[in-house]
């Protein structure tokens, strides 16, 4: 299929080939970021086919390349109190949350070129098909990632792509986490913006893994594929001993 700017069907290096999903549950921020860095080197070499990590996080606060500290608003003290952790990692974006209750989705897709803001926007609306799908409206906001309801975020972007356009990093969607853990920060450096999940917005019978069900299906929709399911184990990915 020939590269059509803006179609996410043409976005991935291997358009319809199969997408292999792993739906991981609870893992450390730093064992995923390892996972990702490890899929991403054998998806670089061929080794491997695109993948998808789906899957939840203990509490945690990210700092993309660019983001700024004084948008950590708990101090260390507090932070650990709440036993929230904190990294520096190499997404875009500013800072952002991961916690129990949210759907992270870790995409590792070889891209057909430069395509970054095509991904980013792909990665958007899976989100907004999922939200639609269950009677939420929702939409972009001109000048940020991301998906929002009025002018609050339900769904956070931030990514990474590679010199051989690689993708690590990807989405965090609001399921039903504890909303007070974004006090700790300015989620993405902005002030005036919210945020929001899918419980306070009329659905909290939705599980993560209901979300999970739905994502998975608007992410073969979307990039028109299919999926195939597999467990780390398959992939070579070690599990990390509980905590």
């Amino acid at each position: 299929m020939a590269r059509v700017p803006g179609d996410p069907r043409t976005l991935r290096a291997e358009p319809g080939a199969r997408i292999t999903v792993v739906r991981a549950g609870q893992v450390p921020y730093l064992d995923a970021w390892a996972w990702q860095r490890d899929l991403a080197a054998r998806r670089t070499t061929g080794d491997i086919g695109d993948v998808l990590l789906l899957l939840e996080h203990p509490r945690v606060y990210t700092l993309g390349r660019r983001a700024d500290e004084d948008n950590l608003v708990f101090d260390a003290a507090e932070r650990e109190r709440r036993g929230i952790s904190l990294h520096r990692i190499d997404r875009g974006g500013d800072v952002t949350y991961h916690g129990p209750g949210q759907l992270v989705g870790y995409p590792i897709w070889k891209l057909d070129g430069p395509r970054v803001v095509d991904h980013v926007r792909t990665l958007e609306e899976i989100n907004l098909r999922l939200l639609a799908g269950i009677g939420i409206t929702a939409s972009r906001v001109e000048g940020f990632s991301g998906v929002w309801v009025e002018d609050a975020k339900v769904t956070a972007v931030g990514v990474h792509v590679s010199a051989r356009y690689v993708t690590t990093h990807g989405w965090a969607t609001n399921v039903d986490p504890d909303l007070s853990d974004f006090a700790g920060i300015v989620p993405c450096g902005l002030a005036d913006k919210q945020v929001a999940s899918i419980a306070a917005l009329g659905h909290p019978e939705l599980s993560v893994d209901d979300v999970a069900d739905r994502t998975v299906d608007h992410v073969a929709e979307v990039l028109g594929t299919r999926v195939e399911h597999a467990i780390p184990a398959d992939l070579g990915l070690e599990i990390p001993a509980p905590v």
